[in-house]
């Protein structure tokens, strides 16, 4: 009798067929890409650079420049790729001790910014 996989399938008896390893290669291929995923694929090497430009200008100060000496403020090359709306909701209202920025940076500066957070200074 062979296991079946789908709508009331074994899932147990496939697993203890399975070596562990593999189990965790099968859930680090699928975390990856589910990251992988959530990143924009339509992200152009000019926002990146829009984005490094409002970075200097206006987050340096306390991010640091090029993201690379945060001090007591969060460090943005560690911010998690998969939450894109919290970091919005981070720059546009602010979030202890940083300001709200939704009056100084319209939405495309917004973005420009995460495009940038995303795929710059790694």
């Amino acid at each position: 009798m062979s296991a079946g996989i789908g709508p009331g399938g074994n899932w147990r008896a496939v697993r203890r067929r399975m070596p562990p390893w593999a189990v965790w290669a099968t859930v680090l291929a699928c975390v990856a890409a589910a990251v992988e995923s959530a990143r924009p694929e339509s992200v152009t090497a000019e926002q990146v650079q829009a984005g490094a430009d409002i970075y200097e200008r206006n987050c340096s100060p306390c991010h640091g420049p090029r993201m690379l000496d945060p001090q007591s403020a969060f460090n943005l090359r560690n911010f998690p790729p998969d939450q894109h709306d919290r970091f919005v909701t981070s720059v546009t209202r602010g979030k202890n001790q940083m300001p709200p920025w939704g009056d100084m940076l319209k939405p495309d500066d917004v973005e420009a910014l995460w495009a940038y957070v995303l795929n710059g200074e790694k």
